[in-house]
């Protein structure tokens, strides 16, 4: 295609789902990224850097690969040969949204080399579809807070702003929790009285967000649909989640499935050591140890940049030098 690239860079966020109430509808971008080089081949080639992908699969079972692979077939293009490299600042299975970032930038990235034939509506949906659910998806690939619905057929989603003053602590535990297993202790009905619960809340929160109440988010965050049951698989979440307003957060909860737990600041507070002191003791009482990480609503979503012959000279950490977090 004429305005196809050789090769392109994509950056492409974190996320947060739920927020809480907000279950399999919420999605809030955060500042830890991830970065995809991709361009065509001779021969397959995949690389990866970084603590946080090793072990990932460097072959054409690669998600990221399989990805491309699905938007070239949507554009009617073969491109079976690709070089991907990858940079990740976004832990495996911590519920930060990794799987959502990698298809997002995989979708972003090969869409890109073949002259963005596809819309974002149709990266959105296609992204959708693979997840299962909108949260972390629309939230990585448009920014910001994401309020979205998916209905098995089609996802809708509006992007809101996120406050200037919002904050957000995360402490991810050391250890691993997949999607699948946190899903799995659900029950698979609720009563009335938690569906209530939980539409209710997560209505308020929308609004408080919306409006820039934020003393109306420590009410607004609270969950009946999964919390209370995966509180079990994360010693010491039930106490964070009854006390971190008592410390300083504006509201607290499970990031996405877990097992980081998320707290949203007012950024102009003086209490933010005494939360994330808090948080760190009450998991280490539990024999749990984490590293937390003082964040940011990203405002961006994926960005592309296609990359000239001179930046194709460069590698892939010489090409993001002084972007990656320290």
């Amino acid at each position: 295609m004429e305005n196809s690239s050789r090769k392109v860079l994509v950056k492409v966020p974190a996320s947060t789902a739920n927020l809480g109430p907000g279950f399999d509808t919420l999605g809030m971008a955060l500042d830890l990224y991830a970065w995809i080089e991709m361009g065509f081949a001779e021969q397959t080639v995949i690389e990866f850097f970084g603590d946080q992908v090793k072990g990932v699969p460097a072959d054409k079972s690669n998600l990221i690969y399989k990805v491309a692979q699905m938007v070239f077939e949507r554009a009617g293009v073969s491109h079976p040969e690709l070089y991907i490299g990858m940079y990740s600042e976004i832990p495996l299975t911590r519920g930060l949204g990794s799987s959502a970032s990698a298809i997002v930038g995989a979708l972003a990235a090969a869409n890109a080399l073949i002259g963005s034939p596809l819309s974002d509506d149709e990266l959105f949906q296609m992204a959708t579809g693979l997840e299962q659910h909108p949260d972390n998806v629309g939230a990585s690939l448009f920014g910001g807070l994401v309020v979205a619905f998916w209905d098995g057929t089609r996802a809708e989603h509006i992007r809101v702003e996120p406050h200037g003053q919002l904050e957000v602590l995360v402490a991810i535990p050391h250890f691993q929790l997949s999607t699948e297993k946190a899903r799995g202790v659900l029950p698979r009905e609720q009563s009335l009285e938690n569906a209530v619960f939980n539409v209710g809340h997560s209505s308020l929160l929308v609004a408080a967000l919306c409006t820039g109440r934020l003393d109306m988010i420590a009410c607004a965050m609270k969950d009946a649909l999964h919390q209370p049951y995966r509180a079990a698989l994360v010693p010491g979440l039930g106490q964070i989640l009854a006390e971190a307003t008592d410390r300083g957060a504006l509201g607290v909860a499970l990031s996405g499935a877990g097992p980081t737990i998320l707290a949203l600041v007012d950024r102009r507070s003086s209490r933010k050591a005494e939360l994330e002191r808090f948080m760190v003791d009450t998991l280490r009482k539990e024999g749990i140890d984490a590293t937390t990480m003082w964040l940011n609503p990203d405002k961006h979503g994926v960005q592309v940049h296609p990359l000239t012959p001179e930046d194709e000279r460069c590698t892939l950490l010489e090409k993001i030098k002084g972007e990656v977090r320290a």
